[in-house]
């Protein structure tokens, strides 16, 4: 080999190990940097800070409270009119560069050195993402060399119509709108595949300060900052010249709207799980916000409910459903009145009312389980305790008398006997077991058997349900799963589920459901029975139709319904009332339970 052709040889060989060293230096570099750096992919799973979204059984969203983006555009349907907008706005040089734009930064250095202040700024669409995901919005030295370098760990583990779409989701755009969907919305009542061109353009003009350009503040800005994306987008080749001329001389057109999910579909129910929270998660995961809340709410059924709580409640009565599922405790209806907007008290949750004769039910189980059985004959007669002398509804009264007839008429003498006979103390401690926790304590006062001492529906119809669970009470619950940032769970049913005991007896259970059923099928419930499944239900009446009640069980759903005046004044109503409601929704849904009937009794 002559020494020229060494000579070159030498110098590819130099430039090939350079060049390798080099390759293999920036590898090893960009690998040091990225293990100090998070996961890229975790764009897709975003929240923003202080986000919650409160979901139903089926994964639809009753609402999104706080800084959220409430719809997004799936990836790879995104319009491309809206992709060349924000290109064309916000980072022309985007399909060149590889996160950070170095021209575009030489190019505003230059343009805000010479107007002496800072008019141009050069993040490309790649770091504004990495600073909306990853960052502060601080403007910092240190916030922008992170920014920087999250930039190009983002262009090397995501395409770029990834980081483009995922950007066009998350964007904040002015007036309570994150990102394209929210937008569209907010400002045109559309979703982004309907949009115009000049109306893409308006919101492509937003980013650089979305508080003050959002044409519902400042519309003359708006339109200015219009202008400037379609010329550039016209300058770029993405729109002809006669689409310009169209465009520029179209008015704004604004159709405004709330944005989704900012109301509430159920919102006595979400009221309360907000409420709720605080039992569950730590002050610093709520602020951090970021969260899932999985809810036991059946939403189908939940709008079925409050209708038919709205339409059998005449003028100012107010109504009250809840529906519990006995085996797990899941609340899947909650309807705390008529209507949230005009008044927000949960009548489910919040009001302490009269249950009237739905009571009984605890002195007929503390009853039962004291050896009493359906067929003992009691007397039904005009009688006093301690100068304390109830009556039967209409002064009727049967003589000899078995405690199932008793109970499918409701006496009120054969209540009072009961208690006296297994006395205070028993009957109290099976309300606790079955999960009334009144303020109030409970005392030893004969009015008590029947109804005396005001609960809410929620404890009432909770502790039917641990009835209808063969005597296993679970406290009601609207939460299934809360998961925070990153996909963790911090909370779930099942990891904090506590052993399960029995609040009374199986076979007490058994027996006080058979004599529920009686209660329908030929007593005051008997509103409530169904052609072809069995229903073991209790009505209640305070003083004067004050409160109208009917709590009633099908072996997969407890159902508690109430009617009343938050005034307490009279109803002028029967319970019988109430049980027919319970009916009409219960026949609304029925079709999604199998028929099962409850266990036989002992």
């Amino acid at each position: 080999m002559n020494p020229s052709c060494r000579h070159w040889l030498c110098i590819a060989a130099s430039s090939v190990a350079i060049g390798s060293g080099f390759a293999l230096s920036e590898r090893v570099i960009s690998h040091s940097i990225d293990s100090f750096l998070p996961n890229a992919r975790k764009v897709s799973n975003f929240s923003r800070p202080g986000t919650i979204t409160i979901l139903s059984t089926n994964e639809k969203v009753i609402q999104k409270i706080g800084p959220a983006s409430r719809e997004k555009v799936e990836l790879g349907y995104m319009p491309v009119i809206i992709k060349k907008a924000f290109i064309a706005a916000e980072d022309r040089r985007f399909y060149q560069h590889k996160g950070v734009d170095l021209w575009g930064v030489c190019r505003a250095l230059i343009s805000n050195l010479k107007q002496r202040t800072v008019r141009e700024g050069a993040s490309t669409i790649t770091q504004q993402l990495a600073r909306t995901v990853f960052l502060s919005q601080d403007r910092t030295f240190t916030r922008k060399l992170k920014e920087a370098a999250l930039a190009y760990k983002l262009e090397r583990q995501l395409s770029k119509e990834e980081i483009l779409e995922q950007y066009l989701n998350h964007v904040y755009l002015g007036s309570g709108a994150y990102g394209i969907t929210d937008a569209a919305w907010i400002y045109f009542s559309k979703t982004p595949a309907l949009l115009t061109l000049e109306e893409v353009a308006l919101i492509a003009g937003l980013p650089p300060a979305p508080s003050l350009y959002s044409p519902l503040v400042n519309p003359e800005l708006a339109l200015q900052r219009r202008s400037i994306v379609l010329a550039r987008m016209k300058r770029q080749g993405f729109i002809s010249k006669l689409e310009f001329n169209s465009a520029i001389k179209s008015q704004l057109n604004l159709n405004p709207a709330q944005p989704k999910f900012l109301k509430s579909t159920a919102p006595f129910f979400t009221s309360w799980v907000a409420q709720k929270l605080p039992d569950l998660l730590t002050p610093e995961q709520l602020e951090v916000g970021g969260l899932k809340i999985r809810t036991s709410l059946n939403l189908e059924w939940q709008k079925k409910a409050s209708k038919v709580i709205r339409e059998q409640g005449p003028a100012e009565l107010e109504g009250a459903m809840v529906s519990i599922e006995p085996n797990t405790g899941l609340i899947r209806v909650l309807v705390g009145g008529k209507d949230f907007a005009s008044n927000q008290f949960n009548r489910v949750t919040q009001a302490v009312r009269s249950p009237g004769s739905t009571f009984k039910l605890f002195p007929y189980v503390a009853a039962i389980d004291s050896g009493y059985k359906p067929e003992d004959i009691f007397l039904d007669a005009p009688r006093c305790w301690e100068n304390y002398c109830p009556k039967n509804f209409g002064d009727k009264y049967f003589g000899r008398i078995s405690l199932a007839d008793a109970l499918k008429n409701s006496l009120n003498t054969v209540a009072v006997q009961l208690l006296n006979k297994v006395g205070f103390e028993k009957v109290i401690s099976i309300t606790t077991k079955l999960g009334l926790k009144n303020k109030q304590e409970l005392g030893n006062y004969y009015p008590l058997a029947i109804g005396a001492y005001e609960q809410t529906v929620l404890e009432m119809t909770a502790a039917y349900a641990g009835i209808a669970n063969r005597g296993i009470y679970i406290e009601p619950t609207p939460f299934e799963e809360i998961i925070g940032p990153g996909d963790i769970i911090l909370w779930s049913k099942d990891i904090a589920k506590k052993d399960n005991q029995h609040a009374i007896n199986r076979d007490v259970a058994d027996t006080m459901n058979w004599m529920l059923q009686q209660v329908v099928h030929s007593g005051t419930g008997a509103a409530a029975a169904l052609d072809n499944r069995q229903v073991a239900g209790k009505t209640g009446t305070s003083e004067g139709g004050r409160d109208i009640w009917f709590i009633g069980s099908i072996p997969q759903l407890t159902t508690g319904v109430w009617f009343g005046y938050d005034d307490n004044r009279k109803t002028n109503l029967g319970s019988g009332q109430a049980a027919w409601v319970w009916k009409k929704f219960i026949l609304k849904i029925e079709s999604e339970f199998p028929i099962l009937n409850f266990p036989e009794r002992p």
